[in-house]
């Protein structure tokens, strides 16, 4: 059994074939799917993806892309979307120099506010960071002197120091298909030395397919593509980073429920 902890159904890509491909990644034993938010005001399309499917949940928030087209979005706005039973994170937000899309200031205020969001509602927070590991560090850092807040670096692509500072607050750190690509040896060398205790896989479908999908659209059954890199990665079994993997997602999105079958990954994982 495994997770897909962050995934995009909602995009214009998986419009006509959703049935099946949430009926592929359930035959791959996904057990559950977090279809993330990019925009707020697009909230309730991801939303009805979330409330047709038993096994899918998501999140609120804006992108950095978007940041500043959403400023009018506060705090109390995001709390308030994040009381419905299926949504169980807030963002993704937190910044991306790669492409500057919005304004610096804009993407830190946007991330800031939804960092308030997590700490009001204890939900965590998805964190996107491209090219920005000093910002995001400082960020955290002085947003948790305010006061802990739960949260996971997704497809991380940061360096060494940023992972560190990461885990030395209490975050987690997710891995796509990225982590199986030819060039990545930094990356894996990086996933390799993280406590198992912080560790998720995801794809952030429809992009980034892993392995031998790579140049394809992807979905959430190939997860177990990442999954298995990341257990070689590790020197570990494919199984270890299953039962690793999903008993972080629950220690961290605790608004999902766990699946009835879910009896092997009540154990913390420590290998």
């Amino acid at each position: 059994m495994l997770i897909d902890s962050h995934c995009h159904l909602d995009f214009p890509d998986f419009a006509d074939q959703l049935d099946a491909v949430v009926a592929r990644a359930r035959a791959a034993d996904i057990a559950r799917m977090v279809t993330i938010c990019t925009r707020v005001n697009r909230h309730d399309a991801v939303l009805a993806i979330a409330e047709r499917f038993d096994d899918i949940f998501c999140s609120v928030g804006t992108h950095p892309h978007y940041a500043h087209e959403e400023l009018d979005i506060s705090t109390a706005d995001l709390v308030a979307r994040a009381k419905n039973a299926k949504v169980v994170a807030l963002g993704e937000a937190g910044l991306d120099y790669h492409y500057d899309n919005a304004p610096r200031e804009a993407q830190e205020r946007g991330f800031r506010s939804h960092i308030a969001a997590a700490r009001d509602t204890g939900l965590p927070l998805v964190i996107h960071s491209r090219e920005a590991d000093d910002d995001t560090a400082r960020i955290l850092e002085e947003e948790t002197g305010q006061g802990a807040f739960p949260a996971v670096l997704h497809c991380f692509t940061g360096g060494r120091e940023l992972a560190q500072r990461a885990i030395a607050l209490g975050l987690f750190i997710s891995f796509t298909g990225i982590l199986t690509f030819k060039n990545s040896d930094k990356l894996r060398g990086i996933a390799g030395e993280l406590p198992a205790d912080r560790i998720l896989v995801e794809t952030d479908s429809p992009y980034l397919a892993p392995g031998r999908y790579r140049g394809k659209r992807c979905e959430p059954a190939y997860v177990v593509e990442t999954a298995n890199v990341l257990a070689e990665t590790r020197g570990v079994s494919f199984e270890t980073i299953a039962r690793q993997t999903t008993e972080n997602f629950f220690r961290l999105f605790t608004k999902v429920p766990r699946p009835a079958n879910a009896d092997n990954f009540t154990q913390p994982a420590h290998a």
